[in-house]
């Protein structure tokens, strides 16, 4: 049997594992149960497509993103490993031919969505195969803690657990905090020990979040600094879609549009334009991306706030899946906080998950208004306290004055105290500013010492350095139906001593930053000549472009410049499959463009 590190050089063209990797593929074939939380773009597929490689049985994939299954069925295929995928966009016909394919011995994996195990007939013809492991990707569906629970995901749990082959299980997924990892853990039978995280830090994502600003004039500035990168725009209402979508081209920038009110056919064609970099940047709500390998999306662009945190980090974990720089910017109002209140009241979650989604809203705006290190944020919201600061995001690049603001946060901590920490944001605001309650039945707190102390500011100015203590960590917010405000040990500490507090002043939103996505010594024009050699096989073969190779492949192509088959091997992302299928035109390329 070959090592898992002959097979990642030999089939993949890797030379060394990334964190966490051969830790999770020697736990699989020893046959523990094993659950494996890394960042998107972290490389979590090839913990179960090299043990598929070493396994004599076949691997079983269970994913709910049907775009997914594809690109990754074409990449195995690229490589000349042998995998297929079951879902409904088959037709009778096709799912037969498949089903015979996978008999014959051929197939090492098969991808399959979740509804299509809880098919009697297809978990019929499952049972009769020798299936040795099970990989449940996008695991956090599992966790009613997660924030894109599916509760019937949890009967395709008890069918894996019946299948006669008694196949290993390893689940994956790229968000999951502390609950929702203990969550999976205990659905899945996998002890502590055999739960792998990698960290959740991206370190080549630069953070930015952009309050007050323009929006449309900011998109199109950015895009046309950023011309011929590939970058996707997050939308949360489908009406803006089509505006930004119109809005940019005509004014000359080449983008696409997908969202859930086109066709089908339609929705396919844009997403294909994209992947085929016949776009540059493609509008989307959050129906687009999940599942897409594109590994030179350059930049995120959120138009519209997420609702949670999870959301932002998968969504922003699309770009600079290739490991090269690459920019995720939020810009922020707070009126799209009203737009998924709106929609989680009108959910027909039961009232105890619509709480928790409103926690999740509260955790995604205080890490929008937050002056902490962006990523040091998310990655104390995943459980990672240990991390000082990125250098890189918009709050540690951030040049603005600070002022002492120790005053005001004890004005508004005490007046939590004074109310008995037992009133939400907008309660606490109006005494501080000294307005009565609208409801005629409160409390009357024009009384307290603290009614009226911030009269000077508006209602939203206080709701927003709320907020900011929010983040701060000098208050925090229960989780019960109606959440109120609790001063934390840290805000005590305030109160009581001579510990100060800063804040930094407000500013005009700055010019957008070009993004460097290389160091320079590359040669772009035989980089731009092997991106057209690229793309011109890929229309041929009809399957997107960087499953042939990535640009960051293509770069490493044009410093090296190899021209011979050794030569060639040593480049990142190159195995034997593709030099075999792929060698010869790109040194052809290479050699012409070197003797020119």
């Amino acid at each position: 049997m070959l090592e898992p590190e002959q097979i990642l050089k030999t089939n993949f063209g890797y030379d060394q594992f990334r964190t966490g990797q051969l830790e999770i593929i020697n736990r699989v074939m020893a046959g523990k149960r094993t659950i494996g939380i890394m960042p998107t773009g972290g490389g979590k597929s090839v913990c179960y497509q090299i043990p598929a490689l070493m396994f004599s049985g076949i691997t079983l994939v269970i994913s709910p993103l049907i775009s997914l299954m594809k690109d990754q069925v074409d990449g195995l295929n690229e490589m000349n490993i042998p995998a297929t995928f079951f879902n409904s966009t088959l037709d009778y016909i096709d799912m037969s031919e498949r089903m015979r394919y996978v008999e014959s011995g051929a197939v090492k994996l098969i991808y399959a969505a979740p509804e299509r195990i809880e098919n009697t007939d297809f978990y019929g013809w499952l049972s009769s195969l020798p299936i040795d492991l099970v990989a449940i990707d996008e695991a956090h569906v599992l966790s009613s803690w997660g924030h894109d629970f599916r509760p019937s995901y949890l009967a395709m749990v008890n069918l894996i657990n019946q299948l006669p082959a008694q196949p290993n299980v390893l689940a994956l997924t790229a968000t999951a905090t502390n609950s929702v990892q203990t969550d999976l853990a205990h659905t899945l039978n996998v002890s502590d020990d055999n739960i792998i995280t990698t960290g959740f830090e991206r370190d080549n994502l630069a953070l930015t979040v952009e309050k007050s600003v323009r929006k449309l004039p900011y998109i199109l500035r950015y895009a046309k600094e950023h011309k011929d990168q590939s970058g996707i725009v997050y939308v949360g209402r489908r009406k803006d879609v089509d505006r930004i979508y119109e809005y940019l081209n005509d004014h000359g920038i080449k983008a696409g549009k997908y969202h859930a009110g086109m066709s089908d056919e339609d929705r396919k064609n844009e997403q294909e334009r994209f992947l085929f970099d016949e776009v540059d940047v493609i509008i989307a709500t959050n129906a687009f991306g999940m599942g897409i390998n594109k590994t030179n999306v350059r930049y995120v662009i959120h138009y519209s706030m997420p609702g949670t945190i999870e959301n932002y980090y998968q969504e922003i974990g699309r770009a600079g899946r290739d490991g090269l720089p690459s920019e995720a910017v939020l810009l922020y109002s707070p009126a799209d906080i009203h737009l998924h209140l709106f929609f989680i009241e009108k959910s027909e979650a039961d009232e105890e998950y619509k709480q928790s989604l409103n926690n999740k809203l509260q955790n995604m705006n205080q890490l929008a208004t937050t002056e902490m290190c962006l990523m040091k944020y998310i990655l104390q919201y995943f459980g990672e306290t240990n991390y000082d600061k990125c250098g890189k995001c918009s709050n540690c690049t951030d040049v603005r004055e600070s002022i002492d603001v120790t005053k005001t946060t004890q004005m508004v901590l005490s007046c939590i105290i004074r109310m008995d920490q037992s009133y939400g944001k907008k309660s606490v605001a109006r005494v501080l500013v000294g307005k009565h309650s609208l409801n005629k039945n409160a409390r009357d707190f024009s009384h307290l010492s603290t009614y009226g102390l911030l009269k000077d500011k508006s209602l939203k100015e206080v709701e927003e350095f709320i907020d900011y203590a929010l983040s701060s960590n000098y208050i925090e917010m229960t989780s019960d139906q109606y959440p109120v405000l609790k001063v934390t040990q840290e805000g005590l500490e305030i109160l009581k001593s001579n510990k100060k507090t800063y804040k930094k002043v407000s500013k005009k939103a700055p010019a957008v930053n070009n993004i460097k996505i290389a160091d320079g010594t590359f040669d772009e024009g035989l980089f731009q000549e092997l991106r057209r050699i690229r793309l011109t096989i890929a229309h041929a073969q009809d399957i997107p472009p960087f499953v042939i190779f990535s640009d960051n492949t293509l770069k490493e192509m044009a410093q090296k410049q190899p021209v011979s088959s050794s030569q060639f091997l040593e480049i990142s992302g190159v195995g034997d499959a593709k030099l075999d299928r792929y060698g010869k035109r790109f040194m052809e390329v290479i050699s012409e463009y070197v003797s020119a």
